[in-house]
């Protein structure tokens, strides 16, 4: 299961309407609310410097969090919509959507990679490349891996994972299905791919003067 998920810290809002939101961003708050998962929905107001903080970390709208309301269970939600003031591009209002556990939703999770010491790549002098850190899937809440695991060990120099190679966990799909991407991949050495170079410039020496033995 997906460990350290980020809180997004709330408090109920009094009263409904343009009149309490406009209040609330006097007091520097975000006006939000919170609906979905068979409850009523409720009014929150957010601090606008903790959630300035969490956008601008990026993949706002593919991050599940956990929200805390004093008073009341923590919840998981997704956030389904963020409204920016049309000038300033910073955010008026949001929309969370609350989550139970068949639900389905897009989240990138992160890449990891185990046994980089007993790679049989790695051990000859291969370099590991990690073509993606992390990648997006469709999950359902209640089953979120932490990461994607990536076993090097039996890889070699020149081996590509590509996300067919990777078993995800049940409910889980990648949201990329018209390819069969790269994750990550062991390349040769550079003492190794200089050698070849050498060798290449070596033959297109000689070239020449076995052409002039064959005039004379």
């Amino acid at each position: 299961m997906m460990a350290d998920m980020p809180n997004i810290n709330a408090t109920l809002r009094e009263g409904t309407g343009k009149g309490a939101a406009r209040q609330a961003r006097r007091d520097g708050l975000v006006p939000g609310v919170v609906y979905g998962g068979g409850d009523d929905p409720i009014a929150i107001n957010v601090k606008f410097n903790e959630l300035f903080k969490q956008l601008k970390a990026g993949k706002f709208l593919s991050t599940l969090f956990n929200l805390k309301i004093e008073g009341q269970e923590d919840v998981r939600v997704i956030c389904r919509n963020v409204q920016r003031d049309v000038v300033k591009d910073l955010p008026t209002h949001l929309d969370l959507m609350r989550l139970r556990r068949t639900s389905r939703v897009n989240l990138f999770i992160p890449v990891t990679f185990i046994n980089e010491e007993t790679s049989v790549g790695l051990k000859r002098g291969g370099t590991l490349t990690a073509v993606r850190t992390e990648i997006e899937l469709k999950v359902t809440a209640g089953n979120i891996p932490e990461a994607i695991e990536i076993d090097l060990e039996n890889l070699d120099i020149g081996d590509v994972v590509n996300i067919s190679d990777v078993t995800l966990p049940e409910g889980s799909r990648p949201m990329i299905t018209d390819r069969d991407f790269v994750i990550a991949n062991i390349s040769a050495p550079s003492s190794l791919k200089s050698e070849g170079e050498d060798e290449d410039e070596g033959e297109e020496a000689e070239a020449p003067a076995a052409e002039e033995t064959t005039e004379e």
